[in-house]
Formats: structure tokens, C-alpha cells, sequence
């Protein structure tokens, strides 16, 4: 089992940038990938950033270039610098993990997120 915890988020102005951090613990040897997801009020949850296997990085088009994802693995800490930001991505923004991978050839990626955490507000004032 592995348990998730965001810090950070809060509020800032259009223009601006915040950082939200995902401490994990537990089983962390089953991780295989790990990741940021956003909900907006009324909406399903939506992918925004994940740190994939092997460390591939992918990001949703609405966030290319303006947010950034990495981790410290000393401090099993997934970080995600959002630069840039717009009252749109206002959400509550979830940290996930996954410890089933799908491999076809020599391209692994995650499909499913298991372990949540309980999620954190970012809010963008225009």
C-alpha cells in the first residue's frame, strides 16, 4: 500500500506560479509511476502530469510549457511547478500512483492509478 500526501497549492494571480508537493510512503518499491490529475467543480478528474516509467515525463496539452514535473527520490517527493498560471487551472489538483505498468515492446506506461491523495486546492485569480 501507498499513501500520498500534497502540500503546497493556495492561491495566487493570473501570471504567477506555485509548487505542490506529493510526500509518498509505504510500499514505494511497487511504484512505477507517478503523476498530478486536476478536477474541476462538475468534472471528472483529468490527467495533467505524469513522471512515467523510466522517468518519462508527459504533460497535457494545456499545461506544456508552463508546468514541470520532477521528483527527489532521497525524499520519495513528486513535485510540480506550475508557471504561468491562469484562472483555468483552477482545480483541486490529486497526486496518483501506479504499481501496474503495461509493456508493449520495449515501451512501458502506466494505464491505471491506485493510490491517491486526498488533494489539494490551487486557485488563479484573474
Amino acid at each position: 500500500e501507498v499513501d500520498l500526501e500534497e502540500s503546497g497549492g493556495g492561491s495566487v494571480q493570473a501570471g504567477g506560479s506555485l509548487r505542490v508537493s506529493c510526500a509518498a510512503s509505504g510500499n514505494i518499491a511497487s511504484i512505477y509511476c507517478m503523476g498530478w490529475f486536476r478536477q474541476f467543480p462538475g468534472k471528472e478528474r483529468e490527467k495533467v502530469a505524469i513522471n512515467g516509467v523510466d522517468g518519462k515525463k508527459w504533460f497535457a496539452e494545456s499545461v506544456k510549457g508552463r508546468f514541470t514535473i520532477s521528483e527527489d527520490n532521497a525524499q520519495n517527493t513528486l513535485y510540480l511547478e506550475m508557471d504561468s498560471l491562469q484562472p483555468e487551472d483552477t482545480a483541486v489538483y490529486y497526486c496518483a500512483a501506479s504499481n501496474t505498468k503495461i509493456c508493449n515492446g520495449g515501451n512501458c506506461a502506466c494505464y491505471e492509478y491506485n493510490s491517491w491523495g486526498q488533494g489539494i486546492q490551487v486557485t488563479v485569480s484573474s
